[in-house]
């Protein structure tokens, strides 16, 4: 087996997973980065290449795999478009080359619901939703295009692919999500946007990764193939009350200030206006396409993964908070 970004959150639970569900099976894990933790596991090699580059001196790697995960992105809502139509466009597309060239039968990829984005608020619509439009940042753009590149690769009897949209990904182990709104609310950099009514899909981190193995089972059952799937808890949750009830847990006070959602969208025309202007390091504190998402429900139908994949989120929204409280606790205590 192959995972691209087997170094990252979701990509380093794939990996777990898959030494589990298959004793015998051995995993490359080819990532920009070096990852002393992924190193020390049986049954693991760790590659590093930019797979953005010339695919040659790896493309022995790929012959005689059984599936490939392509996982790696660039993810982050500000920097350069070319930055992220490389990493996350030309990847894609050289993974399939490389998939094909070595007749690998098997290829996951792992996508976002962002590749819809429109602006607009989204309330348990399915994968007929057309690709976005209006995308107010790279990322979205560039993995929509990834995404249609790679399940166009299609190909019955030579080459099964789908992707997966996995919404909000967190738990044990988040260096993202929760990390960031713990740090913001501890600083007092952290608003309510809108009028708290939102709800939005999430995805606890062991149920993401199933889902991916999930994808493979179908492929290998001539389910699922040239399609994308949504991934989720299946049931949507009010963000802020959500946030709220991770703060309590972590003996944090709740959130008390707000801003509209039209106010939140001009300080993040402002920001991105000053930050392109004077090229400013680092995000901007507000984007339009954050206080979009911060701000409007965005959830969708899991119906096909739950028929096609077999899909089922094992793990609920009340465990996997326990189960992340816990992590973080032990890790501020460390």
């Amino acid at each position: 087996m192959i995972v691209t970004g087997g170094g990252g959150f979701v990509g380093r639970a794939v990996i777990s997973q898959l030494l589990e569900s298959y004793p015998d099976c051995h995993v490359y894990s080819l990532a920009r980065s070096s990852y002393p933790a992924l190193e020390k596991l049986d049954r693991v090699s760790t590659i590093q290449c930019d797979l953005s580059g010339p695919l040659e001196p790896i493309e022995e790697l790929f012959v005689g795999t059984h599936a490939v995960f392509h996982i790696a992105a660039k993810a982050g809502v500000w920097g350069p478009e070319e930055a992220y139509f490389k990493a996350n466009i030309v990847a894609s597309r050289n993974v399939v080359v490389a998939c094909r060239k070595a007749e690998v039968p098997y290829l996951i990829y792992t996508s976002t619901p962002s590749v819809v984005f429109t602006g607009e608020p989204f309330c348990g619509e399915g994968e007929s939703l057309p690709y976005g439009r209006n995308w107010l940042c790279s990322y979205a753009k560039s993995m929509a295009i990834a995404e249609e590149d790679t399940l166009s690769a299609h190909e019955p009897g030579r080459l099964a692919v789908c992707a997966l949209r996995p919404h909000l990904v967190w738990g044990p182990g988040d260096p993202h999500i929760i990390p960031r709104l713990v740090e913001r609310a501890r600083s007092g950099r952290l608003r309510q946007v809108g009028n708290g009514e939102n709800k939005v899909d999430i995805s606890y981190i062991d149920n993401v990764a199933k889902a991916h193995l999930d994808a493979l089972s179908a492929l290998q059952q001539g389910k699922a193939g040239g399609k994308p799937y949504f991934i989720s808890q299946g049931e949507p949750v009010n963000l802020w009350n959500w946030i709220n009830d991770l703060f309590e847990r972590l003996e944090m006070p709740r959130l008390r200030k707000s801003i509209s959602l039209s106010t939140a969208y001009r300080i993040g025309s402002i920001c991105e206006f000053i930050w392109s202007t004077f090229r400013l390091p680092g995000e901007p504190p507000m984007t339009r396409f954050v206080a979009t998402e911060l701000g409007k429900d965005h959830y969708f139908d899991i119906s096909a993964a739950r028929r096609d994949l077999n899909y089922q989120p094992h793990v609920s929204i009340e465990d996997g908070l326990h189960r992340t409280v816990q992590w973080f606790k032990d890790q501020q205590a460390k």
